[in-house]
């Protein structure tokens, strides 16, 4: 099926870009005219070992003789092994898996007003931050802090506010007596490539402390080894109550996981909330695996590795060009700030042979595979450059 065809076809509600991909290994794919591209998006963030990783490729292929799918009116013992294994990594106590990263954060949502409901106890907001990204359910849009995904939508759900991010103060001001949870993202990614200071989110978990409130965070996109420890939070030292997962977990098999404190999760007790494929035997195998690679392959010190080596290869496009800014994020979720419109970059890359994102207007934005080589980084950087010099920046 060719782009018009499809056009005709499909909802519009993605800007595509007009290349049809077909296949991929490692960190390059190739379209349907047998052109070449080096991966920098990693499906948002998802493909955490690249395209058609053996190891991945070989579970799939035994789990589907098994069984694919079973209702979670039984167990199944893949789902026991990553619930354990998603425990022991975390530290948490209780998972419960979905199919994506907005049943995920619509399952810590409902958590938290569910635990306050156990205590008898009429605790029911929440407040995120401005820029954030929760979903593109009703209620996780309404969680997130950016307008123009609620355009169309109202009314939307209630018991939501927006604070700024880093902003302690204003934070505290937006407490009351209903207020549940705070949810936070530790770098924003779709809200242009924020990262939270480590000091705020001290705070931030003090003040939940003292006040009796839930702290969740959204680990969708930075979780699973995306920041060079497996979660996000570890960097800062602290816990939150509520953890939630998806993107990188399964490699690009469909898998959301919230996983939350013992004294919290037993809230989410039966006839509460639940799922038809979360938790299913193939997305357990594959994200088991995933994992597994994680450790066998050391991917959190060669995320540390790549990530110095890209953001000082970044910071050289900063210094040169003065459309640029600065350098953005942590781990492989890294953006550079511009002064100017960066699609005309996007484009020009696409055409040079890489995949970039934009987190905003004037964001570029770079989520490599995990695995990603110290030549990959090398050769990215080079196309990007000869991208921008080719549109005389």
């Amino acid at each position: 099926m060719n782009i018009q065809e499809a056009n005709q076809y499909l909802t519009p509600n993605y800007a595509r870009f007009p290349i049809t991909l077909t296949q991929g290994v490692g960190s390059r794919v190739q379209d349907d005219t047998g052109q070449s591209y080096l991966d920098f998006v990693a499906g948002i963030a998802v493909n955490t070992l690249g395209h058609a990783h053996p190891a991945m490729v070989k579970t799939i292929h035994e789990q589907a003789t098994t069984m694919l799918h079973c209702s979670n009116l039984y167990y199944n013992p893949q789902q026991n092994k990553l619930a354990k294994k998603l425990v022991e990594l975390s530290t948490l106590d209780k998972v419960f898996f979905c199919n994506s990263g907005a049943e995920a954060n619509e399952t810590a949502i409902k958590l938290a007003r569910k635990y306050f409901h156990d205590q008898g106890v009429n605790k029911f907001s929440i407040i995120t931050a401005t820029q954030s990204f929760h979903g593109r359910t009703m209620q996780t849009i309404a969680a997130t802090g950016q307008d123009k995904v609620k355009v169309g939508f109202t009314p939307l759900p209630q018991g939501f506010k927006h604070v700024p991010l880093n902003d302690i103060a204003a934070l505290e001001n937006a407490i009351d007596d209903s207020t549940a949870a705070i949810m936070l993202e530790p770098l924003q990614g779709e809200g242009g490539v924020h990262l939270a200071n480590i000091e705020y989110l001290e705070a931030v978990r003090t003040l939940c402390d003292n006040k009796g409130i839930l702290l969740i965070f959204d680990e969708i996109q930075t979780g699973i080894g995306r920041c060079g420890t497996m979660f996000a939070f570890e960097k800062v030292g602290i816990k939150p109550d509520i953890l939630t997962l998806a993107k990188g977990l399964g490699g690009g098999v469909p898998i959301g996981a919230m996983l939350a404190s013992e004294k919290v999760g037993v809230s989410l007790s039966a006839g509460s909330h639940g799922t038809t494929f979360g938790g299913n035997p193939m997305s357990c195998a594959v994200a088991l695996t995933v994992l597994s690679v994680m450790e066998k392959e050391d991917i959190l010190n060669n995320v540390q590795a790549r990530s110095t080596q890209f953001q000082i290869g970044l910071q050289k496009l900063v210094d040169t060009y003065t459309v640029f800014e600065e350098v953005r994020g942590d781990g492989l979720l890294l953006g550079i700030k511009a002064s100017i419109d960066v699609a005309p970059i996007v484009n020009q890359c696409m055409k040079n042979g890489l995949l970039i994102l934009m987190a905003g207007p004037q964001v570029l934005r770079f989520l490599p595979a995990l695995n990603i080589t110290e030549e990959e980084i090398e050769e990215g950087l080079s196309l990007l450059s000869q991208s921008i010099e080719g549109l005389n920046l």
